[in-house]
């Protein structure tokens, strides 16, 4: 089995419309979805996200790191949640995507392989020691 996080991703027309949605209807939609996964075995975790008003934005293009709060300026993508699946391919992931429960201008969902430990040399220090810290987190 291969991790997979589903990133979803908007934008402020996408976001306007979002805010014209019954709550309720979303959180049902969203719980039926999540569900179907917890009952296939596949979803590992999943998050939604605060609004990008209560963020910030580190920026490292100088030599000292700029903070910016948010909300960041124009805004063409906004990160809005995800999810990780633990599913047998990329193929696979791809289809849970297809059936989430989002729609609007600009809605994404952005689906990344995540590193798994057979990606890394496996005499590397580092990489040992983050073995270890998965095993003390329980998230090995």
């Amino acid at each position: 089995m291969t991790k997979y996080m589903l990133i979803m991703r908007g934008t402020d027309e996408g976001q306007a419309q979002y805010e014209e949605t019954d709550f309720s209807e979303v959180i049902a939609a969203m719980g039926r979805y999540n569900e179907s996964m917890m009952d296939a075995g596949v979803l590992t975790a999943g998050e939604g996200l605060s609004d990008a008003s209560e963020g910030a934005v580190v920026d490292f293009s100088s030599d000292t790191p700029v903070v910016t709060d948010g909300p960041y300026g124009e805004t063409k993508e906004l990160f809005n949640g995800f999810w990780i699946l633990d599913v047998a391919s990329r193929a696979e992931a791809i289809e849970w995507a297809k059936r989430a429960p989002l729609s609007g201008p600009g809605t994404k969902l952005e689906i990344r392989r995540v590193h798994g430990e057979e990606d890394f040399p496996a005499d590397d220090e580092w990489i040992q020691k983050e073995k270890e810290w998965r095993k003390q987190l329980g998230t090995e």
